[in-house]
């Protein structure tokens, strides 16, 4: 049966076939929405090169954010991040994985809209005025980056803001009731299904913004987790912690992770982290 949704390598005229150009099907092939893959109401996705690196950090709120230009971000495994923006942190974490779950129900490019009281409400924030401001904040903060990202998958780097456009306030500096981001359709190379992590949301908010819900996404990312190094897990914490400290919070997340039902055991042998997840 003819698929009409499908691009055609030949017309039919007069009887004859006409082979189109290969610049033809590719902009045939361009001008399709372009959608993230889906996932159900309950989780969260994020791609692996993004959790397996240090983009967000677990540094303390109390501590002043720094700008880096073209620094190199820590990954664990294959890959290579290039960044540019103001420091990144647990929080925009949470608020990128919140709004890439309403951006996958429309077209990428395309404006999402949505009041800021439910999306504070789904982060589970406490519903106050700082809070808006934070949300604004992070939103600004992940508009002005920049990201390149290489991975053997990728083939080569792929560069991308986390956010292409934001708008929170009207020419005359109101606020907009129902506020607007769009994304570029260059994500959907990011969230391939096959390289992409599902994690659970109602956890993964539950967790306090530092070491614990880090780990949360780094472990949600490998299926049966491989022991590694506390050193290497202190570099993609980016914390800034010195290295007895690191260890005995670590200590206090790895407990966190196993009392919310994320991890059935942890241990340290010598200087390896070896969990066993229960789901």
């Amino acid at each position: 049966m003819h698929d009409e949704s499908q691009p055609q390598l030949f017309t039919d005229a007069k009887n004859s076939c006409v082979p189109d150009s290969f610049e033809q099907i590719l902009a045939s092939l361009a001008a399709r929405p372009k959608y993230l893959p889906e996932w159900p109401d309950g989780q969260r996705a994020m791609p692996n090169e993004i959790l397996r690196s240090a983009l967000f950090t677990c540094r303390n709120r109390n501590l002043s954010r720094v700008f880096m230009k073209e620094a190199e971000i820590a990954v664990i495994g294959d890959g290579q991040v290039i960044y540019r923006g103001e420091e990144l942190r647990q929080d925009d974490e949470l608020v990128w994985m919140h709004l890439m779950h309403l951006i996958k129900k429309i077209p990428l490019g395309e404006c999402v809209e949505f009041t800021p009281y439910s999306f504070i409400k789904a982060l589970g924030w406490p519903i106050k005025g700082q809070n808006y401001e934070r949300l604004r904040t992070c939103l600004s903060r992940m508009q002005a980056t920049a990201l390149r990202i290489q991975s053997k998958r990728l083939q080569c780097f792929i560069s991308i803001s986390l956010i292409q456009k934001f708008m929170s306030k009207n020419d005359r500096d109101e606020n907009l009731s129902r506020w607007q981001v769009w994304v570029g359709k260059e994500m959907q190379l990011l969230f391939d299904e096959e390289f992409l992590t599902r994690v659970a949301w109602e956890t993964r908010r539950l967790l306090p913004d530092g070491i614990a819900s880090k780990l949360f996404g780094y472990w949600a990312s490998h299926r049966k987790p491989y022991p590694v190094k506390i050193e290497t897990l202190l570099k993609l914490c980016g914390s800034g912690m010195k290295a007895k400290h690191f260890k005995a919070e670590l200590k206090k997340a790895l407990d966190l992770l196993k009392e919310v039902g994320f991890l059935e055991a942890w241990e340290f042998k010598n200087e390896l982290v070896v969990v066993t997840r229960r789901y």
